[in-house]
């Protein structure tokens, strides 16, 4: 049902007018820019320019409006998993192919695939990869992945319609959207 609900025509319908927060592309310096809904998809929604730089590079994922957004999260089946005492946060998002999030960490969670395919890079808590901030993945993947020796490469993985990924607490990670894709992320506690 939740997947039902996710495609380009019944996104902009149920939430076209609606304003949505786009986020810089980059690690460390998170600028915000307001647009509708369907402005962001008629026309930001588009293949990532390799040029740009991830403070250029906006990104619908995260600051969604749970009031506004609550008739598609209701359909929803998250990951059967919980943190006791906790309550799950979620992140839906949507984004144009060669796009992503750099590398980052924060607490464990699930990612799930509802359209297109997402490459997953990992690095554990204690080997910190090797970028710039404000450096794309798909810069980072074209410039820095193919110098890496073997031993120093993520764990990685690409996620596809229907597929879920448990990333572990502090787990440095990113994402790179092979298709124009959607997506929904279950943070636990």
């Amino acid at each position: 049902a939740f997947r039902a609900l996710c495609t380009r025509e019944k996104l902009l319908a149920a939430f076209g007018p609606f304003p949505v927060r786009l986020s810089t592309a980059n690690t460390y310096s998170y600028r915000k820019v307001d647009v509708p809904f369907q402005e962001y998809v008629n026309h930001l929604l588009k293949p990532q320019d390799p040029a740009r730089l991830g403070s250029d590079t906006f990104y619908f994922f995260g600051d969604n409006n749970f009031t506004e957004w609550s008739p598609l999260f209701q359909h929803y089946v998250p990951p059967p998993f919980r943190i006791p005492g906790t309550s799950p946060a979620y992140s839906f998002g949507l984004a144009g192919s060669g796009s992503g999030v750099p590398f980052h960490w924060h607490g464990p969670g699930f990612s799930e695939v509802i359209f297109g395919r997402k490459r997953w890079f990992l690095y554990p808590p204690d080997k910190t990869p090797h970028f710039h901030p404000n450096e794309t993945t798909l810069a980072w993947l074209q410039h820095t992945y193919p110098t890496l020796p073997a031993a120093q490469r993520p764990l990685e993985c690409t996620l596809r319609p229907g597929e879920v990924l448990f990333f572990p607490d502090r787990w440095w990670h990113a994402t790179l959207n092979l298709d124009t894709s959607v997506f929904i992320s279950t943070f636990l506690g």
